[in-house]
């Protein structure tokens, strides 16, 4: 099964439903890593592994490029290619530099 690109988000397009347990990732990414898509692993291994592609986001002000990991229990993971780790706390976004490591 072949896998395409998305095309730009725009401010506001995106929807996350968070709350109790349950938060989310923002990753911002440089521009070279447009469509790449981004490991990350949570510490607790009865979670599941995920990933997501960074994409192109249109905001008000200008262009920045984000992942956006929705849906995660909270807990501590690793983000794949650098090493960060992060804690997701639950009915929160959490925003977070990826590091190149």
């Amino acid at each position: 099964m072949e896998e395409h690109s998305l095309p730009p988000s725009w401010d506001g397009s995106v929807v996350l439903e968070i709350g109790g347990d349950v938060g989310a990732l923002m990753l911002r990414t440089p521009p070279a890593l447009n469509g790449v898509e981004i490991d990350l692993d949570p510490d607790d291994a009865t979670l599941p592994h995920t990933h997501s592609a960074v994409r192109e986001r249109q905001l008000v002000n200008g262009v920045s490029y984000a992942a956006v990991y929705p849906n995660l229990k909270a807990g501590l993971y690793t983000v794949e290619g650098s090493g960060q780790r992060v804690l997701i706390h639950g009915g929160r976004v959490t925003e977070i530099d990826f590091e190149i490591s």
